[in-house]
C-alpha cells in the first residue's frame, strides 16, 4: 500500500538519492589510504598498578580509578612508592580504556632503557569506566573534577624526592583532551599544575554529535574561557588529528582556535607530522608506532637537565614541538644550535660550476666538500635546490661568506633543510642571501652504504607553475593538464581557486622515464599553507599515480596563500599532471562536514508530511497516505527561504538587537558560516537527502507495523475493531503515572522508550484488528459497500458507542504511521543517555543530570493519549485547523535551530503531537 501511493518518477528520485548518499558514505568510510601505521608491541607483560585514592574521593567517584603503567622489572620496582620519574597522565576518550596508555608507555620505557634511565617517565592513566561522553555530556564536568584530584594525588607520590615534579604532562585522546582543557575552567585549579598538553583526535571546536545540551554547554564554557583568558593562558598545547582515516572526528574539529594572544598552541594532522606521514583512524592514533615514537622523542627533548623534569620554558617547549611535529630538518633537536661550523681543510674540495649536478657516493674513503660559486648563478637563476638520500642527522650543506674556493668556517644551512620519507632537501632563494659566495655540500666517508646527492639552480617561473583547478560543477567531465619537460628535480604546482572544503579533486601524475636500471622514487606532496594538514604520496617511476585533493579547513577570508602540489622528482623522467573534479569525493565532503545535520532535515520533512495529513483530515475528513503527503508537502522552498532571510536580516544591527531581546538562540546557519562550513546549495542538498531518508524511514515504519501485526495474529487473534472509542481508558492514568515515576527515579530516556513501545503496541493491535475485520468481510463488493455505508450512518448518530469503520481505522493507521516515524527519531536521539544509564547502573540508579527528564514528563501522557486516538474522534475538533498549521513553522525552526543542535529536535516535535492529542478534548 505504501509503495502504491508513490509514482514511478518519485520512486526513481528516491532510489537516485540513495545512490548519491551511498557514494558519499563510501568516500567517508572507505575512500582513504590503507592503514600504514605499524603496530606498537610490549616487550614485557603490561601491568596496571591501581593507585589508592583517599576514601572520600573514592566514595565520591565510585566508577573512576587511577592506574600506573609498568612492565616487567620496572613495574615491580614501582610498586614500592614514592616514584622518581617524570609524571605523564593519559586521559581516554569516549568509550576509551585506561589500558590504551600501554603503547606510548612501553615506547617511552624502551627509550629510557636506551639512555640507562638517565631520565624516565611514569605514565598514569585514568579509568573513566569507558563512558560515552561524546554522546552524553552530563559526566564531563564530573570527569574534569576527578582529573584535578588525580593530578594532586600523583604529585603527592613524589614527595621527598630530590627532583620532585610540581606539574604533570597530559595526553588526552578524543574527549579526554577536552576534559584536560576544561581543567583550567575550575575555580580552584592552579594552571601551573599542567606543563604540557597533547591531545589526539580531540574535537576542540564543537561536538561531533550534539545530542544533549550538557555537551554544548560544556564546549561553550571551555572555549569561551580559553578565548577570554588567552592572554593569561601559558599552557603549551599540541593537537594532533588523524586525517581522512578518522571518520569519527573530522580533522577540522581538532584545530585549536587561533587566538591573537595565545601563541603556545599548535594543531597538526598526523599525515603532515615528520617521520609519521600517515593518516590514522580514531583508535589507531593511540597505538600508531610512528606517531608514538615522534611523541616520545619530543618528550625526552623537553626535559630540563637541571630539574630533570619537563622544562618550564614555554619557548623551548614550542620549539621542540615545532621540530618534531611541524618541520624536521633531519637533525637532533638543539635549543641553541651552532650556526657557524668548522669545515676541515684536510678534506678534498671540489669546485662545481655546472647548474645541475649529481653525485653518487659509495664506499668513499675521504670526506669531500663540493663548492658551488653563487656569483655567476645569481645573475641567471633565482633559486637553488639540493637533496640527499642520506637521512642521517649530520650537517650536510653549508654556505661560505666572501670566499674564493674554500672556507674554514661555514654557515650551517642544514637547519633550514626539511625531511621527507626518502630524502632531505633544501631550497634557497638566492636574493635572500646576498652575502653568500659559495654553497658547500658535504659528502662524508661512507663504507658499505650508498646515497645520492643532487643539486640544481633554476628560475622560479620554470618550476613554479600555475594550475587552475576545474569547476565544482564540471562533475569530472573536464580536466586541466600540465606537461613538465624541463628535466627538473623539483616542481611547485600552484592550485589556483582551491581553498574551500566542498571542493574535491583527483590529480593524476603520469611519469615516463628514460631507460634506467635503478628504481626511481618520486614524492608528491599536497601543501596547505594556512594549516598543517599536508599529505604525502610516494610513487615509483615510471608509473601512473592518482591522488585525492581535499581540505580539512577552508582558506581564511584574508589569507592570500595558494595551495601547492609539490613534486620531488627525477631528472631522468618526464611528468604529466592532470586534475579534474571528483564528484564522489564532493559528496563525501558533504557527508563528512554535514552528515550530522541530516536528522534535522529528516524530521523537518516528516513534519511537513504530518502537516499535510492533518490538513487533509480537516478539509476532506480523511487522512491521505504519508508518501503522498511527503511528495506534495515536502518542498525546500517552504523551509529554506525563511532561514536564508533570517540569516540575511541578522546582518543588520537593529534586527540582531531585536533577536537578542527576544532571547532567541543563535541561528545554526550563522554558526556554520563562522566555521567556514557553508557549501553552495548545501541546505537544498541536505533537504533532498532528508526527503529521501524520510520516505524510506516511513516505508520501514509502515512495513514494521504490518510485520508485527502478522506476528501478533499468529500468536493471538485480536478482538474486532473498537466498539467504544475512549480517549482515556481505565488503565491509562495508572500507566502514565508509573512511567512518570520511572522517569523521575531512574532515566527519562527509559520512560520515553517504554511509552514508545506502548504506543507501537496500540498501533500494531489496531493493524491486526483491521486485518481481521477485512478478512471476515464478504467478498461481494456491493454488500461490503452497503455494510460500510450502514456502519458509517450509524456511527454518525452516536460516535462514541458504535463500531469503528474500516475507513476510519485505515485513516487512523496512516496518521499513526507518521507519528511513529516522528517518535522513532525522538527515541533514537534519546538513546545515548539510556545506554549511559544502563552502563553505570551498578554505580548510580538515577541518571543525574538527565537531559530527557523534562521531555519525558510531557511526552509520556501525550503518547498515552495518542495511542487511543482515532481520526474519527478529532476530525470535528475546533483545534484541528490550528494544529495543522503548526508543523510548517516548526519545520522551519528545526532547520534554523536544530541542524547544529540535535538535542533541540524533540522540542519542535512534541508541540504538534501535544496539540494533536488535545484535539480529542477541544
Amino acid at each position: 500500500m505504501f509503495l502504491h501511493s508513490v509514482n514511478l518518477w518519485n520512486l526513481a528520485f528516491y532510489v537516485f538519492m540513495v545512490f548519491l548518499a551511498t557514494l558519499g558514505l563510501w568516500d567517508v568510510f572507505f575512500g582513504f589510504e590503507e592503514n600504514k601505521c605499524s603496530m606498537s608491541y610490549m616487550f614485557e607483560y603490561p601491568e596496571y598498578q591501581k593507585i589508592e585514592l583517599p576514601k572520600k574521593l573514592a566514595k565520591r567517584y565510585p566508577a573512576y580509578e587511577l592506574y600506573l603503567y609498568g612492565e616487567g622489572s620496572y613495574a615491580e620496582e614501582h610498586k614500592i612508592l614514592p616514584l622518581t620519574g617524570i609524571p605523564v597522565l593519559f586521559l581516554p576518550g569516549n568509550a576509551g580504556s585506561y589500558k590504551q596508555v600501554r603503547s606510548i608507555g612501553s615506547i617511552a620505557l624502551r627509550k629510557a632503557e636506551d639512555i640507562d634511565f638517565k631520565y624516565h617517565f611514569d605514565f598514569f592513566s585514568v579509568n573513566f569506566n569507558e563512558e560515552l561522553v561524546a554522546l552524553y555530556g552530563g559526566s564531563l564536568q564530573k570527569q574534569t573534577k576527578f582529573v584535578h584530584e588525580c593530578i594532586k594525588t600523583i604529585l603527592k607520590l613524589y614527595k621527598g624526592q630530590e627532583f620532585a615534579p610540581k606539574s604533570v604532562a597530559i595526553i588526552g585522546h578524543s574527549m579526554g583532551g577536552l576534559v584536560a582543557r576544561a581543567l583550567l575552567t575550575l575555580k580552584n585549579f592552579k594552571h601551573d599544575l599542567i606543563n604540557l598538553l597533547i591531545t589526539q583526535a580531540t574535537p576542540h571546536v564543537a561536538p561531533v554529535m550534539p545530542l544533549d545540551r550538557f555537551i554544548t554547554d560544556f564546549y561553550t564554557t571551555v572555549n569561551n574561557y580559553w578565548i577570554l583568558n588567552a592572554r593569561h593562558i601559558n599552557l603549551t598545547t599540541l593537537s594532533v588529528a588523524g586525517g581522512f582515516r578518522d571518520y569519527q572526528v573530522r580533522s577540522g574539529l581538532t584545530f585549536l582556535p587561533k587566538l591573537s594572544h595565545h601563541t603556545s598552541a599548535l594543531s597538526v594532522v598526523s599525515s603532515a607530522v615528520p617521520k609519521t606521514w600517515v593518516s590514522t583512524d580514531h583508535l589507531s592514533i593511540v597505538w600508531c608506532k610512528q606517531l608514538q615514537l615522534t611523541t616520545v622523542r619530543a618528550f625526552f627533548d623537553l626535559i630540563d637537565a637541571d630539574t630533570k623534569q619537563i622544562t618550564q620554558n614555554s619557548k623551548k617547549k614550542l620549539s621542540v614541538l615545532n621540530h618534531h611535529f611541524i618541520r624536521h630538518p633531519s637533525k637532533h633537536f638543539e635549543e641553541n644550535p651552532a650556526i657557524i661550523s668548522d669545515l676541515t681543510g684536510t678534506s678534498m674540495w671540489v669546485p662545481v660550476k655546472v647548474s645541475k649536478w649529481t653525485y653518487v657516493a659509495y664506499n668513499e674513503s675521504e670526506k669531500i666538500y663540493f663548492t658551488f660559486p653563487l656569483e655567476n648563478h645569481r645573475k641567471i637563476y633565482t633559486h637553488v635546490y639540493c637533496q640527499s638520500t642520506m637521512l642521517d642527522t649530520n650537517s650536510w650543506i653549508f654556505a661560505c661568506i666572501n670566499s674564493t674556493s674554500m672556507c674554514l668556517q661555514g654557515v650551517d644551512l642544514s637547519w633550514k633543510a626539511e625531511l621527507l620519507p626518502t630524502i632531505k632537501y633544501l631550497t634557497l632563494r638566492l636574493q635572500d642571501y646576498p652575502s653568500l659566495s659559495h654553497l658547500v655540500v658535504y659528502v662524508p666517508s661512507v663504507h658499505g652504504s650508498k646515497f645520492v646527492v643532487d643539486c640544481e639552480f633554476f628560475k622560479k617561473e620554470k618550476r613554479y607553475i600555475q594550475l587552475p583547478v576545474t569547476h565544482l560543477f564540471s562533475f569530472g567531465l573536464s580536466s586541466r593538464k600540465v606537461v613538465l619537460n624541463t628535466n627538473g628535480l623539483y616542481y611547485n604546482l600552484e592550485l589556483l581557486n582551491f581553498g574551500q572544503i566542498y571542493q574535491a579533486f583527483k590529480i593524476n601524475v603520469v611519469s615516463k622515464c628514460s631507460a634506467v636500471k635503478e628504481e626511481i622514487t618520486s614524492i608528491y606532496r599536497l601543501h596547505i599553507p594556512w594549516s598543517y594538514e599536508d599529505s604525502l604520496t610516494i610513487a615509483q617511476a615510471p608509473s601512473s599515480t592518482e591522488i585525492s585533493l581535499k581540505l580539512h579547513i577552508a582558506q581564511p577570508e584574508n589569507d592570500t596563500h595558494v595551495a601547492l602540489f609539490k613534486m620531488y622528482t627525477s631528472s631522468d623522467c618526464r611528468y604529466e599532471v592532470t586534475v579534474k573534479t571528483s564528484f564522489s569525493q564532493i559528496l563525501g565532503q558533504v557527508v563528512r562536514f554535514h552528515g550530522g545535520a541530516l536528522p534535522a532535515y529528516v524530521v523537518s520533512n516528516i513534519l511537513l508530511a504530518y502537516r499535510g495529513q492533518l490538513y487533509s483530515l480537516f478539509s476532506t475528513g480523511c487522512c491521505l497516505e504519508y508518501a503522498t503527503m511527503l511528495d506534495k508537502e515536502a518542498k525546500p522552498y517552504k523551509v529554506d527561504p525563511f532561514v536564508i532571510i533570517i540569516k540575511f536580516l541578522l546582518g543588520y544591527k537593529w534586527f540582531k538587537e531585536l533577536w537578542d531581546v527576544l532571547l532567541l538562540p543563535e541561528l545554526d546557519a550563522v554558526i556554520l558560516t563562522s566555521q567556514s562550513m557553508c557549501f553552495p546549495l548545501i541546505s537544498l542538498i541536505l533537504f533532498l537527502f532528508g526527503t529521501c531518508t524520510a520516505y524510506w524511514s516511513g516505508l520501514l515504519s509502515s512495513a514494521s507495523v504490518r510485520l508485527l501485526s502478522s506476528l501478533w495474529l499468529a500468536l493471538k487473534r485480536p478482538s474486532e475493531l473498537p466498539k467504544d472509542i475512549k480517549m482515556i481508558s481505565p488503565d491509562l492514568p495508572f500507566l502514565t503515572i508509573v512511567l512518570i515515576i520511572v522517569s523521575w527515579t531512574t532515566c527519562g530516556a527509559l520512560a520515553i522508550l517504554l511509552s514508545y513501545l506502548y504506543y507501537v503496541f496500540k498501533v500494531v493491535h489496531l493493524q491486526a484488528s483491521l486485518t481481521t475485520f477485512k478478512n471476515s468481510q464478504p467478498v461481494n463488493p456491493k454488500h461490503s459497500r452497503r455494510s460500510e455505508k450502514k456502519s458509517n450512518h450509524h456511527k454518525d448518530s452516536s460516535i462514541h458507542h458504535l463500531r469503528l469503520s474500516a475507513n476510519d481505522a485505515e485513516d487512523s493507521l496512516r496518521m499513526h504511521s507518521t507519528v511513529i516515524n516522528l517518535l522513532t527519531w525522538i527515541v533514537l536521539l534519546s538513546m545515548p543517555s539510556l545506554i549511559y544509564w544502563l552502563k553505570n547502573l551498578r554505580y548510580y540508579f538515577k541518571l543525574n543530570p538527565d537531559p530527557c527528564k523534562p521531555l519525558a514528563f510531557i511526552l509520556i501522557p501525550t503518547m498515552a493519549i495518542l495511542g487511543n486516538t482515532y481520526t474519527v474522534s478529532i476530525k470535528s475538533s475546533k483545534l484541528l485547523k490550528t494544529t495543522s498549521q503548526f508543523p510548517l513553522p516548526l519545520a522551519v525552526g528545526v532547520i534554523a535551530f536544530g541542524s547544529a543542535h540535535l538535542y533541540r529536535l524533540p522540542c519542535f516535535v512534541f508541540i504538534p503531537l501535544l496539540l494533536h492529542a488535545l484535539c480529542n478534548f477541544m
